[in-house]
């Protein structure tokens, strides 16, 4: 790459470290809309400071009411566009860092957003800017789209798409490198049953934020006294899982701790609802809840709910229970389904229903898998990039992960997290190297100058 645009990223550092932690100090988690802020206040806060912080490096910004905002390089027709997103999920338990604090220790700044996906997007921002500043000609003008809603329901690239011309080729960084060029399909399911009025009596549990979140802890009050203190330690002693119950004036608190993350990447977590799901179904609960602890529980194949397939291109389905709430006589649960690309969605829509007797379940979000071709230019130049400036070898990879690279026609994920790296999005204490955001940046600006450059 050219020792101008090299010696320039370098330059940025310092700043580019402060205006991160200035992102990831806005809790950019949605809540409920605002004037124009469809995705709450602090989203909104959020657009404005990416739209300022693009603003002030010279580029052409757009917004479009609180749902997305871009930034331009050039003015060439045909576009190649970067998509990242200024939303973050909920914060969840377990940090030892203040979650939006930005604090940096030992070359790793953490909070929520540093890895998914504030830090790779200003990446992507500053290596536009090392072009911009650099002169580079361009064949290609280069935009990058921010949205406020990837962590949901993506009504943001929807509302984008419909007010503003999407490019038809480019890269979301908001994933692993070398580079993402398959994504599994996505089903999402709402479960809604009664509460059961036999057997083990539940009292309260809400254990849950999002579908896309393995739960870490999960919490329950059952009515009882000692009698089930002693079942649950019976149960934690012959199973190994941790499990705590405290006996109160109200009935018995239990705590069942499993191992947080993202629900697309389930090996080596362990949900904290299945946890639960199977010891209540042990202490005699019934209905839907015994269903569940039968079908779902510890699963994260869909073995028991029929749905377990695979190819050998995008690899298992995956499923996850992120949320499962009492609401007083009525559960509501969440699964979601990442779904090889090979598989009949309609065929695993059947399957699933078909294992829950007794439990509505609607479909709430139904996503078409996605690939690019191995050898198309946009995979060539990008592993291209990625191995000029990492000195390691490129190669084309799968994922159970959705982003932005499914809007677009020719689209892959592209960084930031490197092999042998922590996978930390949607986990407690989430961090991103400074290193290796930096390196990021080099590959990002060597992948536009090949993709966009005359």
């Amino acid at each position: 790459m050219d020792k101008r645009i090299e010696e320039l990223i370098e330059s940025y550092r310092e700043e580019f470290v402060a205006k991160l932690q200035e992102w990831v100090r806005i809790p950019s988690v949605k809540s409920a809309p605002a004037e124009g802020a469809p995705f709450g206040p602090e989203i909104g806060c959020m657009m404005d400071l990416a739209m300022k912080t693009a603003e002030d490096m010279g580029f052409a910004v757009r917004a479009f009411d609180g749902y997305a905002c871009d930034a331009t390089f050039g003015e060439a027709p045909e576009v190649l566009g970067v998509l990242g997103h200024l939303d973050v999920v909920p914060v969840g338990d377990g940090w030892i860092k203040p979650p939006f604090g930005a604090e940096i220790e030992d070359g790793k700044i953490y909070g929520r957003g540093t890895n998914d996906d504030k830090g790779p997007t200003l990446a992507a921002l500053y290596a536009m800017k090392a072009l911009k500043e650099a002169g580079i000609p361009l064949r290609r003008s280069i935009r990058l789209i921010m949205g406020g809603d990837e962590e949901c329901d993506w009504e943001c690239m929807h509302y984008y798409a419909e007010h503003a011309q999407m490019p038809e080729i480019g890269f979301s960084p908001d994933a692993s490198f070398p580079l993402i060029n398959t994504e599994k399909g996505m089903l999402g399911f709402e479960l809604r049953f009664p509460k059961s009025s036999d057997g083990l009596q539940i009292l309260e549990m809400a254990t849950g934020e999002r579908p896309n979140v393995i739960a870490g802890e999960s919490k329950a009050l059952v009515a009882g006294g000692e009698d089930i203190v002693k079942a649950v330690a019976a149960y934690a002693a012959k199973t190994g899982l941790d499990y705590q119950a405290e006996a109160t004036e109200r009935g018995v608190w239990i705590t069942a701790t499993g191992i947080s993350g993202h629900s697309a990447y389930p090996e080596g977590k362990r949900s904290a609802i299945g946890m639960m799901l199977k010891l209540l179904k042990e202490l005699g609960a019934t209905g839907g809840i015994a269903t569940l602890a039968e079908t779902v529980g510890l699963e994260s194949d869909g073995k028991s709910l029929g749905c377990a397939c695979e190819d050998a291109v995008s690899g298992a389905l995956t499923n996850n229970m992120g949320i499962l709430h009492l609401e007083g006589n009525e559960w509501y649960a969440t699964l979601d389904f990442r779904c090889p690309i090979e598989a009949d969605q309609e065929q695993l829509k059947a399957a699933c229903l078909a294992h829950l007797p007794g439990i509505q379940a609607t479909i709430t979000t139904q996503k078409a898998p996605h690939h690019v071709p191995a050898d198309s230019e946009l995979v060539t130049s990008l592993l291209a990039a990625y191995e000029e400036e990492s000195g390691l070898k490129g190669e084309a990879m799968s994922t159970g992960g959705g982003t932005y690279a499914k809007v677009l026609k020719q689209g892959v994920a592209f960084g930031a997290v490197f092999p042998g790296e922590e996978e930390l999005a949607h986990l407690a204490n989430e961090y991103e190297s400074i290193d290796s955001l930096m390196l990021a940046m080099k590959i990002y600006a060597n992948a536009l100058i090949r993709l966009a450059g005359k």
